[in-house]
């Protein structure tokens, strides 16, 4: 079993055993045929990921390595808030009729700020400071724009990276490590997703930077399992496991920008089958 699993299936676990119900009270989320879609939530998780230990894919099913990691870069590096610059489909019921998901996730991100360094946006300015001012305790990311909130087609899950360099006794090289901020999370549907593509983001900023990797951290405010998908995940916890695979990554790649989704890869990875079908609550 590898660590990713181990966290996954407590977690899962505990929301079960241990949550709170949403049901019969005023919720946003709705069903395709317009039912409310209540969860089952914990407040307040935090996992830790170890990702010099081993990369944090869970192996009760697979985690699409390439996709997960396409979207990752479509916020951090295009800066895109529009689903045709995605290879995948998985913002088509938030886009509008131009593609736009209005100024959330990338667009945040490609806004230029005013510092004394001159004029840079948010992803090359952690670029910066970690190459310039690595034990700076300012580094971190945020994409919950209240002024935009209002033409955001969906409000921001995944918000706010905050970076921090540590370095080992005796060691030259710097560890980069990472606190993952949500506000809530789809369990079933998103949580190893985002686990992975923050990883990626951390090994690839490492390796622009000349660091290791150290710890990702995932802060989850409010972490739910939704009512239709409670069978789901008791099944999913219950399957057989592996061992973590290895993730590689283009060694060759040195500049953040000239990375896509074709350098990242997992090996030896063995992994239960899909979950299809799953409903997903808009």
């Amino acid at each position: 079993m590898s660590l990713a699993d181990h966290i996954f299936i407590e977690m899962c676990r505990d929301i079960l055993e241990h949550g709170v119900s949403t049901e019969g009270e005023k919720v946003r989320p709705h069903w395709e045929d317009g039912t409310s879609a209540y969860t089952i939530k914990k407040f307040g998780v935090v996992n830790r990921y170890d990702l010099s230990k081993e990369f944090p894919a869970i192996t009760l099913r697979k985690t699409a390595i390439k996709s997960c990691t396409d979207e990752m870069l479509w916020i951090w590096q295009k800066k895109s808030n529009n689903i045709h610059d995605l290879h995948s489909h998985i913002w088509d019921e938030w886009a509008d009729e131009t593609g736009s998901i209005g100024k959330a996730y990338g667009y945040q991100m490609g806004v230029k700020h005013s510092y004394k360094e001159g004029m840079m946006d948010q992803v090359d300015r952690v670029i910066y400071d970690l190459k310039h001012n690595p034990f700076s305790r300012r580094i971190l990311t945020n994409l919950y724009v209240h002024q935009d909130l209002s033409e955001m087609n969906l409000y921001p899950c995944a918000y706010s990276m905050t970076f921090n360099v540590t370095q080992k006794p005796g060691q030259e090289k710097l560890v980069l490590n990472g606190i993952l901020n949500q506000r809530s999370q789809d369990v079933l549907t998103a949580n190893n997703w985002n686990v992975c593509q923050y990883a990626v983001l951390m090994h690839m900023l490492a390796q622009v930077c000349g660091m290791e990797v150290g710890e990702l951290v995932h802060v989850i405010a409010d972490a739910h399992i939704y009512d239709r998908h409670i069978p789901l995940v008791r099944e999913l916890i219950e399957r057989e496991t592996y061992p973590a695979p290895k993730f590689w990554l283009n060694p060759k790649v040195k500049d953040f920008y000239e990375f896509t989704r074709d350098d990242v890869r997992l090996e030896n990875y063995m992994a239960g089958p899909q979950i299809t079908n799953i409903p997903v609550a808009v």
